[in-house]
């Protein structure tokens, strides 16, 4: 590679997101979520996956005794909830994931809960790739369970976006298209997008086979609306920007949001799919540990 190509990969900027999306993940991770058991991402199904040779330490209710008169050697039965798990980080980088109105915008936030997830399933030996989308998907690090795979997710999490609207609903088409095997797809974003279309790609994910979390990304502002004065809200994703006097609707404001994030979940919940609010506000560690707690408590 010539000398400057080389220099322009070690752009001091980008080298500074993806190394403190490394380092805020393994603290987040090391700090508050290690003592949960790996069971969490796992369904409480026993459903038979494939044998494996026994090992000293095993199980022996396990092994297979008719596979053992056939061939004279052990081997164990391995169920699904025993399989490596498989997660699809998938990570809303549109226009609308730009707001922020505390240290972080809805985007950094969101990558920094991504690479939380990575960082930790990576820990428990299980497998992880990561895609970031828009409209349409605009890179990605494919599915691996090797510890070295970590920088390649955060140099995708850390790419340039939030420039185009989004399309939730097609996006997860394409990724339900891609994946040849069963997985848990976490979905990071704020949903802004036709409720309809977006439960019509999750629907195809889970049809699909494949287990769905939706951590839905929301800043302050947008749950609480504290705005006093007269204020010019930007439009985002081909929306019109509106002068409004907050105080006018406010009340109406939040019953929208209020209406939207009950359907949302009630929808959700119907077709199978974790629904977990990921306030800005809140700790990272929070929303994970809630999530996955939820997760262990819940037969899938």
């Amino acid at each position: 590679m010539p000398s400057e190509d080389a220099q322009s990969l070690l752009d001091p900027a980008i080298l500074a997101r993806v190394s403190g999306l490394v380092v805020r993940a393994r603290m987040i991770v090391e700090g508050s979520i290690t003592g949960l058991h790996r069971s969490p991402f796992h369904g409480s199904s026993v459903e038979f996956a494939e044998h494996r040779e026994y090992v000293p330490g095993d199980d022996i209710r396990h092994i297979d005794w008719k596979v053992f008169g056939r061939s004279d050697r052990f081997y164990i039965k391995q169920f699904e909830e025993e399989t490596n798990l498989r997660v699809q980080l998938v990570l809303d980088a549109s226009e609308s994931m730009n707001y922020g109105s505390g240290a972080m915008t809805k985007l950094e936030y969101a990558r920094t809960l991504a690479a939380s997830l990575a960082y930790l399933i990576l820990g428990q030996q299980d497998a992880v790739g990561t895609l970031v989308f828009d409209e349409k998907i605009r890179a990605e690090a494919p599915i691996s369970q090797s510890r070295s795979h970590l920088q390649d997710m955060v140099s995708v999490l850390a790419q340039e976006s939030g420039k185009d609207a989004t399309d939730i609903g097609e996006v997860l088409g394409r990724v339900s298209d891609r994946l040849k095997r069963r997985c848990l797809i976490i979905l990071l974003t704020d949903l802004f997008d036709e409720p309809d279309k977006i439960l019509h790609g999750l629907r195809r994910l889970r049809h699909a086979g494949h287990d769905v979390l939706v951590l839905h990304v929301m800043d302050p502002d947008e749950l609480e609306f504290p705005f006093t004065r007269m204020t010019m809200f930007e439009g985002m994703e081909g929306m019109q920007d509106q002068l409004a006097d907050p105080e006018a609707v406010r009340e109406a404001y939040l019953a929208e949001v209020r209406e939207f994030t009950r359907t949302i979940r009630r929808d959700f919940r119907n077709s199978g799919i974790q629904y977990q609010l990921a306030d800005c506000s809140r700790g990272f560690d929070q929303i994970l540990r809630e999530a996955l707690v939820k997760r262990a408590g819940s037969p899938r």
